[in-house]
């Protein structure tokens, strides 16, 4: 049978409770319908009993898994009233607290998702920030700022550049303005005329957005076409500026329309770049402008003074920095080339010999490896030979023994070999005693002892057993691995009933 631990138990067929007394850390079941309860002793009252019984699982004292429940229920304590034991129920209004958004984690990132055109219409001011971007919202009170200052007009078609007659249809500023066109007028010899106009067949009439008697200081208006003014705004800068009455005065208030790129500049839409010489020596490196003193088209000299050589030759470069061949410079000699590739010190070395020194080494055929054969020798070679030990047979058998084993038999004295002279014992005989290192006690324990020592026993611990007439050391860990094979052990321990 497979190993089995039965706890304490009372059959259905028992009353239902729990049991009267229980050991300390005891546990019992109940098996009665109206039960089914599982008890613990807990505590201790000092005569062998638990201080108290408590109940610690079952489902007749807690709610299980497996039983099934009623859709849309939780495990609540009662909707009003005093406090009492949980049950299933339905949930109520009063079961959900009241959740501000500082307790859901993620509340204010997931409102910050949606778009502004999913979210209901606002039906109060909304604050804001100082917009850095085209695309950014604006504020009233930025938006009031910017303006201010501006009474800004419809577009006018084209704008003049001189005096002109204030009637019929003509060409201004290279543009044909036709009848009802708007114009800026602001070139004119009586000032006072100046103004916006619609271009008339006969005569011109001001713009209903700056008539006659209006206050025209701020006024704003931009121009679209134009061979000078063509895609620039202007403002009028005149302080009391009443229309007809006052000389207007309008001045470019924008103009980025109108730039244009001059020499070493490129333009594409509103953005200016450096127009670079290919090979010119000016490059961008990481947005900025540097120079390329490798680039192959820089044209002249860098003077001495200024870090340069003053020439574009080797031989005007000598000359300029007062450099001579065999007085301030050596010539190029290969030999000397080669020996700029000498390792570190080498160079140093090598002039630190001798005439004598590099005669020897003339006409030596040894290599490397036979010089390193001398390397350390501090006497003659045939003196370190005669010094040496003679040939001998038995030295050289002794020679293939094993690690240590020479040493070893350096240590026996002559009695530990004479007690070898002679001996018939087989090496199997003698491994019988190998690593023997019991004491006579412990062979004592083996032969009949009856004594005992209180030891703590740990899963390495041995006992001697009898496996089949053979004695064996057994590690306790092996004893636990069969008790706990219940087909084999047939281990069984039964709590009882109560």
């Amino acid at each position: 049978m497979t190993n089995t631990i039965r706890i304490k138990k009372r059959a259905a067929s028992g009353s239902a409770g729990a049991p009267s007394t229980l050991a300390p850390s005891e546990l019992a079941f109940n098996e009665n319908a109206s039960d089914l309860k599982l008890y613990y002793g807990f505590g201790d009252n000092g005569s062998g009993e638990a201080s108290s019984i408590i109940t610690v699982g079952g489902s007749g004292a807690f709610f299980d898994k497996t039983t099934t429940r009623t859709a849309n229920t939780i495990l609540g304590g009662p909707t009003s009233g005093s406090a009492a034991a949980p049950t299933f129920r339905s949930l109520v209004v009063a079961d959900v607290p009241t959740l501000t958004s500082a307790k859901v984690s993620d509340f204010d990132t997931q409102v910050r998702t949606s778009r502004l055109d999913q979210l209901a219409s606002a039906t109060n001011p909304v604050s804001g920030v100082t917009p850095t971007t085209d695309a950014h919202f604006a504020t009233k009170g930025y938006v009031d700022s910017q303006s201010e200052g501006l009474d800004v007009k419809q577009s006018c078609k084209v704008a003049t550049t001189a005096n002109i007659t204030l009637s019929g249809t003509q060409t201004i500023d290279g543009v044909a303005v036709s009848a009802d066109e708007r114009v800026l007028v602001k070139n004119q010899s009586t000032a006072s005329e100046n103004g916006i106009y619609l271009c008339k067949a006969s005569s011109w009439v001001r713009s209903d957005d700056l008539a006659t008697g209006a206050n025209a200081a701020g006024a704003f208006t931009f121009v679209e076409q134009g061979s000078t003014n063509a895609d620039i705004g202007f403002v009028c800068t005149t302080d009391t500026a009443t229309v007809g009455t006052n000389n207007l005065s309008f001045s470019t208030f924008s103009s980025s329309g109108n730039v244009t790129a001059g020499n070493g500049l490129d333009k594409s839409g509103n953005e200016l770049s450096v127009d670079l010489k290919a090979n010119g020596g000016l490059v961008i490196e990481s947005t900025e402008v540097a120079v390329d003193l490798a680039a192959s088209s820089i044209t002249g000299t860098l003077a001495v003074g200024d870090g340069g050589t003053g020439s574009t030759s080797a031989s005007a470069a000598r000359t300029a920095l007062g450099l001579a061949i065999g007085s301030d410079i050596v010539a190029y000699a290969a030999d000397l080339n080669t020996l700029s590739s000498c390792q570190s010190g080498a160079a140093a070395a090598l002039a630190l010999l001798t005439s004598t020194e590099v005669g020897i080494l003339d006409g030596a055929t040894l290599n490397t490896t036979e010089l390193n054969y001398v390397d350390g020798v501090t006497s003659a070679i045939q003196t370190q030979l005669d010094a040496k030990q003679a040939l001998d047979a038995d030295l050289t058998a002794l020679s293939s023994c094993q690690t240590g084993a020479a040493a070893a038999l350096a240590l026996l004295t002559a009695t530990e070999v004479a007690i070898l002279d002679g001996a018939t014992v087989t090496t199997a005989e003698l491994n019988i005693l190998d690593g023997v290192t019991a004491t006579a006690t412990e062979l004592n324990i083996m032969d009949g002892g009856t004594s005992a020592t209180s030891t703590t026993l740990a899963t390495a611990d041995r006992m001697v057993m009898n496996d089949a007439g053979t004695m064996k050391q057994v590690a306790l860990s092996d004893l636990v691995t069969f008790l706990e094979d219940g087909a084999t052990s047939g281990f069984d321990i039964n709590g009882g009933t109560f």
